[in-house]
C-alpha cells in the first residue's frame, strides 16, 4: 500500500487539474452535466489510495458519477474501469452505470466507492494510453499486497523490485532497505528481502514509465492475473471457485485452472441468489466487453408482462474502445516539451497521479546524445530499432518467395494440385508478397543501407510513417490473411488424395531454400504482425512524445494491435493445426492426429520403467491423450507409436520413493499404469502440471479420449529397437549440419538433448525472431566469421549474406546454454556471449555495445529454450 510519504511519488506521476478541467484527449470537452435537483457528497477511494469526494444530483445514473471520476483523472480508455462497492450484504459488487447512484447505494454518507480496474485485456499493449497503463500498475500492486495476486517467490520478488524501482529511483542499499522496512508490498515480503534487492540493483536507468511496462508484463503472464474468485460448487458437492476472463470462464479445483470450453451447459451452485446474480452479471458483462464489436442495444419495454432481468453491459465494447483512442489521435493537445513552448492543458498543481509521457519526463537523453549520432557507429536506440525492421524484413520477403515463387515453380512442373487450390495460394499470397516488396523497398531507401550515411542523417528516426502506410494497406488485406489458414487445411487434404502431390511436397522441403516445414512458411505472414507490434511497441516507447515520429508510430501501433486482436483467433487455431500436421510426419503407426478438438499440448524426453529398466522414450501429451514412442529406424527417422494413455480417469503422483527413480512419476490409467522419470526436476514439474491440466479438462468436458494409433504388441517393450551408443553420440555430435528437414526437427532434437517443449513455447518462439549479422569463433579456432544469421523455431540459421537464398548451416539452441567467457577463455574481444552444450561451444560477437547490452543482464547459465529472447536480443 502507498505510505502518506509516498504520495508525493505518485503525484509526480501524472498531472491531473484541481479543477474539472478539460481532458487531455479531447480539446473543448466539459464535465458532463448534472440533472437539476439537490446535491449529494459521493467519496471515491482512487487507485493511489487518496479519497475525493463528487457532487451529483440524487437523481443522476452512476453514469455521471463515473464519467465525473473519469475526466478528473483525464482518461481516456475508462471502459476498463468501474466503481465498486460494498452492499448491505458485505458483498463487493459492481457500480451499474444505468441506474441512479442513490438506488444503488442506500446509505452514501458511510459508503466509500473503489475506481479500480474491471476488465484485464490479456496484453498490457493493447491500453493505448500511458495512463492507463500506470493505473493499471497500481491495481497489480494492490492486488500483490492483498495476497490476491499469488506466484512464485521470484515472481513475486522481480514484480516487487520493479515497483520500487518506479518509486524511489535507482538502487541504494540504504535507501533501499529502509524503504522495504516501512512499505509493504506483499504478504511474505521480509523473507524475500534479500532478493527484492537483489533485482532492484539489476533495474539501474530504469524510467517510472519502464518499471511500470516491465511490472505488467510480468503480471500478465501470470497465472492469477486479473482473477477474482468466487466460491461454489459442482453438481457432485465438491467445492470450487469460478472467475471470468477474456476467453471465459475459468473453474480453480485442488490450484488448477480450467477453461470450460467443451460443453453447451454446465451447472454450478452458489450460496445465495444474490451471489449467483453478481456472478452472471460479471459474465455478461466480460462477454460484452471482450467479444462484442459494439455495446449491445436496449430491449424494447414489454406492454403488460416481464420476463427475466433486464440487466445488459453499458459502456464501449473493447474494440469501440480502440477506435475511439485511435481516432482521436489526432485531436490531442500537444505535450509540453522540454522548452516550454508547446501549451499543456495539465494544471501545474499535481494532483494524486501524475505520468511521466505527459511531458518529457520519462525520456533520458545524455548529454552527448547529438553527437554521438554524428558518429560512424550510432548509439541511439530508434537507429537498431530501425534496423531491426529492415534486417527482419528482408528476412520475411525470402520467407514469401518461398511460397509465392519456389513452391509455385515446383507445382507448375506438375499439374497435379486442384485449379481451387492454385488460386486459393496465388489469390491469397500474391498481393501479401507484392506489398512487403514496395515496404521493404521503401524502408531500405529510408535508411539507404550501403549507399549514404542515414544513421548520421538520422533519416532512421522517421520509419513510423512507412510502418503506418503498409500497416494500412494491410488492413486493406485482412480478408486474405484471415483465409491462410484455409490454405492450409485444403493443401493438407490435397496431399491426403494424392500421393504423388504429397511426394511433391516432400521433395520440396528437403530443398536447401525450405529450411523449415513447408506448413511454417505458409504462416509467415500472420507471424509477421507480431513482429511489426513488438517494434512498434519499442519505437513508441523509446520516442519521446514530441519526437516528430511519435504520433506516426503510435497510430501504427494502434492499427497493428487491431489487427492482431482480430486475428488471434485465427492464428492460434492455426497454429494448433500446423502442429499437429507436423507431428504426423514424425510419428509412424499413427492415423486421424489432427481431428477437430484435439489441441497440442508438450512434446519430449522421459524415461519409461519396465521389466528391462529405464528406457528412452519420446511422449506427446494432447489434449485427450498421452502416447508414448521409440525412435524408429525408418528413412524419414520417424518415432514408433508404442503405446497411448487415454487423459479420462488418469491420476498422477511422485513415485521418487517408491521406486528409487530420481525425478519419478507414475501415472495411473484406466486399464494401465506406467512409471517415467524425467532428466530433472523442472522438467518433472512441466510434465506433471501439464499433464494434470490436461486430465481436468478432458474430465471436465466428458468427452473419452479418442483411440488415434494402431495398435503395437510390445509386452514389456521386448520388441523395440535398441539405438546403439555410436549411432546415439554421432547424432547428437553432429546437429550443426546443412539443412535435412526430418532429422532436424524439434522432436528429435528433444530426443538428442533430452529435454522437452510445450505448445506455449512455440508461441513464444513465433514472437522471438530476428535476423542480423554476427561474428561467430568456434572453440579452437582464432579468426572470427562475418555471418548473417536468422533466428527462428529455436536454431540459428547462418548464411553469408542476407542476400543468399538458403542457409549454409544450422545451430538447434535446444538445451544449450548462453554465459558470458570466461578472462581464462582468452577472448579477448567486446561484446561476446558464448553457447555451449556438453562439449560443443560457440562464441558470438555482436558489432555494437547496444546490442550486448540488450543481453548481458539475462546472460546467465540457463536453457536456451526458456532463455530464447536473449539470443533474439544479441542479434540486434
Amino acid at each position: 500500500m502507498v505510505e502518506p510519504g509516498d504520495r508525493e511519488v505518485a503525484g509526480q506521476r501524472l498531472g491531473i487539474p484541481e479543477s474539472l478541467g478539460v481532458s487531455t484527449l479531447e480539446p473543448g470537452q466539459r464535465p458532463p452535466t448534472t440533472p437539476p435537483g439537490r446535491q449529494v457528497s459521493i467519496r471515491v477511494q482512487l487507485l493511489d489510495d487518496v479519497t475525493e469526494v463528487f457532487d451529483i444530483s440524487q437523481r443522476a445514473p452512476a453514469k455521471a458519477l463515473f464519467d465525473l471520476v473519469c475526466v478528473h483523472l483525464n482518461l481516456a480508455e475508462r471502459d476498463y474501469f468501474g466503481l465498486q462497492y460494498q452492499n448491505p450484504r458485505r458483498m463487493m459488487v459492481w457500480l451499474d452505470l444505468l441506474k441512479p447512484t442513490l438506488k444503488q447505494i442506500r446509505r452514501p454518507k458511510n459508503t466509500i466507492l473503489r475506481f479500480v480496474v474491471k476488465f484485464f485485456p490479456p496484453d498490457h499493449t493493447q491500453l493505448l494510453e500511458e495512463l492507463t497503463r500506470y493505473l493499471f500498475a497500481l491495481q497489480i500492486k494492490h492486488d500483490l499486497a492483498c495476497g490476491r495476486l499469488t506466484c512464485n517467490d521470484t515472481s513475486a520478488a522481480l514484480l516487487v523490485s520493479h515497483i520500487v524501482q518506479s518509486e524511489i529511483g535507482d538502487f541504494d542499499e540504504v535507501q533501499s532497505f529502509q524503504h522495504l522496512l516501512h512499505n509493504k508490498y506483499m504478504p511474505n515480503q521480509d523473507a524475500l528481502m534479500d532478493k527484492i534487492t537483489e533485482y532492484h540493483h539489476k533495474h539501474v536507468g530504469q524510467t517510472p514509465a519502464e518499471s511500470d511496462y516491465q511490472l505488467l508484463e510480468i503480471a500478465r503472464r501470470l497465472e492469477m492475473y486479473g482473477v477474482r474468485l468466487h466460491p461454489a460448487k459442482d453438481r457432485e458437492g465438491t467445492k470450487l471457485s469460478l472467475a471470468v476472463s477474456h476467453i471465459g470462464l475459468l473453474v480453480f479445483q485442488v490450484l488448477y485452472v480450467l477453461q470450460i470450453a467443451y460443453q453447451d451447459t454446465l451447472e454450478f451452485v452458489m450460496a445465495s441468489r444474490d451471489c449467483c446474480k453478481i456472478f452472471w452479471k460479471i459474465c455478461v458483462e466480460y462477454h460484452a466487453f471482450f467479444r462484442l464489436f459494439e455495446e449491445p442495444k436496449p430491449k424494447a419495454k414489454a406492454v403488460l408482462f416481464t420476463r427475466g432481468s433486464s440487466f445488459r453491459f453499458s459502456g464501449r465494447t473493447q474494440k469501440q474502445v480502440f477506435d475511439y483512442v485511435k481516432d482521436s489521435e489526432f485531436q490531442k493537445v500537444p505535450f509540453e516539451s522540454s522548452n516550454g513552448h508547446q501549451p499543456s492543458p495539465i494544471n501545474a498543481h499535481s494532483s494524486p497521479l501524475s505520468s511521466p509521457l505527459f511531458t518529457d519526463a520519462g525520456y533520458v537523453r545524455t548529454d552527448d546524445e547529438d553527437e554521438v549520432r554524428r558518429k560512424k557507429c550510432p548509439t541511439d536506440k530508434a537507429y537498431f530499432i530501425a534496423k531491426e525492421l529492415l534486417t527482419t524484413e528482408r528476412t520475411f520477403q525470402k520467407d514469401l518467395a518461398v511460397i509465392t515463387v519456389w513452391f509455385q515453380a515446383v507445382l507448375g512442373k506438375e499439374d497435379i494440385l486442384p485449379d481451387s487450390v492454385r488460386t486459393l495460394i496465388n489469390t491469397n499470397y500474391d498481393p501479401v508478397y507484392q506489398l512487403h516488396q514496395a515496404f521493404l523497398k521503401e524502408v531500405e531507401q529510408r535508411l539507404q543501407e550501403g549507399r549514404s550515411n542515414a544513421h548520421i542523417k538520422g533519416d532512421y528516426q522517421r520509419v513510423g510513417d512507412v510502418m503506418l502506410k503498409n500497416i494500412q494497406g494491410l488492413k486493406q488485406l485482412t480478408s486474405l490473411l484471415q483465409r491462410h489458414g484455409e490454405v492450409l487445411v485444403e493443401l493438407e487434404r490435397s496431399c491426403r488424395a494424392s500421393q504423388r502431390l504429397q511426394e511433391l511436397c516432400r521433395e520440396f522441403e528437403q530443398q536447401k531454400v525450405c529450411y523449415l516445414s513447408l506448413n511454417m512458411f505458409l504462416l509467415r505472414p500472420l507471424h509477421r504482425l507480431l513482429h511489426y507490434k513488438l517494434i512498434l511497441e519499442r519505437l513508441c516507447k523509446h520516442y519521446p512524445p514530441t519526437h516528430q515520429d511519435f504520433r506516426d508510430s503510435r497510430a501504427a501501433l494502434a492499427d497493428i494491435s487491431e489487427m492482431v486482436l482480430q486475428l488471434q483467433g485465427t492464428m492460434m487455431k492455426m497454429e494448433n493445426i500446423q502442429k499437429l500436421l507436423e507431428l504426423k510426419k514424425d510419428l509412424t503407426g499413427i492415423q486421424d492426429l489432427a481431428i477437430p478438438g484435439r489441441e497440442f499440448i508438450r512434446l519430449g524426453c522421459l524415461s519409461k520403467l519396465s521389466g528391462k529398466g529405464l528406457q528412452q522414450r519420446m511422449f506427446f501429451l494432447f489434449s485427450d491423450s498421452l502416447v508414448y514412442t521409440s525412435r524408429g529406424m525408418t528413412a524419414d527417422n520417424q518415432f514408433k507409436v508404442h503405446g497411448q494413455l487415454p487423459l479420462y480417469g488418469m491420476t498422477i503422483r511422485e513415485s521418487e520413493d517408491e521406486w528409487g527413480v530420481p525425478h519419478s512419476f507414475t501415472l495411473f490409467g484406466q486399464r494401465q499404469s506406467v512409471v517415467v522419470a524425467a532428466s530433472c526436476v523442472s522438467e518433472m514439474v512441466k510434465w506433471m502440471e501439464d499433464i494434470r491440466m490436461a486430465v481436468v479438462l478432458v474430465e471436465q468436458s466428458n468427452r473419452p479420449s479418442s483411440v488415434f494409433w494402431m495398435f503395437y504388441k510390445s509386452p514389456e517393450e521386448g520388441g523395440v529397437e535398441a539405438e546403439s551408443e555410436e549411432e546415439l553420440s554421432a547424432s547428437r555430435s553432429s546437429l550443426e549440419r546443412q539443412s535435412a528437414q526430418r532429422g532436424n526437427t524439434t522432436v528429435h532434437v528433444c530426443w538428442h538433448r533430452n529435454t522437452s517443449v510445450s505448445m506455449v513455447d512455440f508461441s513464444v518462439a513465433v514472437e522471438n525472431q530476428l535476423s542480423g549479422n554476427l561474428l561467430r569463433k568456434f572453440k579452437n579456432s582464432n579468426g572470427w566469421q562475418k555471418l548473417w544469421v536468422v533466428f527462428t523455431n529455436f536454431s540459428l540459421f547462418f548464411y553469408k549474406s542476407h542476400q543468399d537464398d538458403y542457409p549454409l548451416a544450422s545451430l538447434p539452441l535446444l538445451g544449450y546454454s548462453l554465459t558470458v567467457p570466461a578472462e581464462t577463455e582468452n577472448i579477448q574481444k567486446d561484446y561476446v556471449f558464448k553457447l555451449h552444450f556438453k562439449s560443443h561451444v560457440y562464441y558470438f560477437r555482436s558489432e555494437s555495445q547496444y546490442t550486448f547490452q540488450r543481453s548481458v543482464p539475462l546472460a546467465t547459465c540457463c536453457v536456451v529454450v526458456v532463455l530464447s529472447s536473449v539470443v533474439w536480443c544479441c542479434l540486434r
